[in-house]
């Protein structure tokens, strides 16, 4: 049984923290999510109650669409108890320029924790998400920003553990562009994969045409991140170099980082030149025979994957999306409430 002084340590470590990029949390307090992830994904397919948030309410403020993000949030907060609240920038004073304090300070007394997804124009969804954070006396978390997608590479290191063990030192993952003409879609999945992975010692490599770079404080974090945790980190010109002899593949669209915010179409039209840039069983024989193919969705099948991949022996990409639920479920359960960090195998 854990003595009290460990549980209140859980409690000193994760009561009322913000979850806004995975470079605030510790490779250990990262361990812990993960293992109360899994004991909330058993107890979710055991039919097991885990009410941790009892009557607590989560605001989700969307400025983009979503579906698993919104989803998971929304399912999350029931098993656990509580209750979220959907609200979108053009239903909120948002959308009439009220202030990010305002905002914080505002639903901070109305509920438990503030989630928020702001991730289409490099530069604003971040610093929107702290400065409410500054003002805010709840727990906010960043479902989206423009830096990073902190509970996406969570629910991506989960599957990873979940098929290759908890050891995953010298494991490659190849992380690509690939073509889309859908939208331009942010950067912030390879931009918090880059930074997350070599942190658990994966040797991650970076592909993309010259004008799809991402932020360099990124690139930069990378690279002290692998240095730290004895993984490496490396950028190179083309898909086939990354996929080669790669454990793990997650090819997908991002934007022009000059553009994103002011010409989005731009994006696109620069991307024609690049359609072949997608994962075909040809570019996948490159990989290791289990190679796992992985992707946060929506993908755009045809343009950034092929049919036969995407619904192929080593797609991960529902597992992975399940787990979505379970690593939101277990921020939420740590940061918002006492109970929720009581957990005895944990402490």
């Amino acid at each position: 049984m854990p003595t009290t002084s460990a549980i209140e340590l859980k409690k000193a470590l994760f009561r009322g923290r913000d979850w806004i990029t995975t470079q605030e949390w510790t490779d250990a307090e990262i361990e812990v999510l993960l293992d109360v992830s899994a004991d909330l994904k058993r107890k979710f397919r055991g039919r097991i109650p885990h009410r941790y948030l009892p009557d607590e309410t989560l605001f989700l403020m969307f400025f983009d669409k979503s579906t698993r993000t919104r989803n998971s949030f929304e399912a999350g907060m029931t098993q656990l108890g509580g209750h979220a609240h959907f609200l979108t920038a053009d239903a909120m004073q948002v959308s009439h320029g009220e202030s990010p304090k305002d905002t914080g300070i505002i639903l901070s007394s109305y509920g438990h924790g503030i989630a928020i997804r702001h991730d289409l124009i490099p530069g604003e969804g971040n610093a929107y998400m702290r400065e409410v954070a500054q003002w805010a006396s709840v727990p906010v978390i960043n479902m989206q920003c423009d830096v990073d997608h902190p509970c996406q590479t969570l629910a991506d290191l989960m599957t990873i553990r979940e098929m290759r063990g908890r050891n995953l030192r010298g494991l490659k993952v190849a992380v690509s562009w690939a073509y889309a003409p859908s939208y331009a879609k942010p950067l912030s999945v390879p931009q918090g994969l880059i930074m997350l992975l070599p942190r658990f010692g994966m040797d991650v490599m970076l592909a993309h045409p010259p004008e799809y770079r991402l932020m360099p404080e990124t690139l930069s974090a990378a690279h002290e991140n692998a240095r730290r945790g004895g993984g490496s980190f490396r950028e190179v010109p083309g898909m086939d170099e990354a996929f080669l002899h790669a454990d793990v593949v997650v090819p997908k669209s991002w934007g022009c980082l000059e553009s994103m915010g002011s010409n989005p179409a731009e994006s696109l039209r620069i991307a024609k030149q690049y359609t072949d840039w997608i994962c075909d069983t040809d570019l996948m024989k490159l990989a290791r025979p289990d190679v796992l193919y992985m992707h946060p969705l929506p993908a755009d099948r045809g343009n950034e994957v092929t049919d036969e991949v995407i619904d192929g022996a080593n797609s991960v990409v529902y597992a992975e999306a399940e787990n979505r639920l379970h690593t939101a479920k277990a921020i939420l359960a740590l940061t918002m409430a006492d109970a929720a960090v009581e957990y005895e195998a944990h402490a």
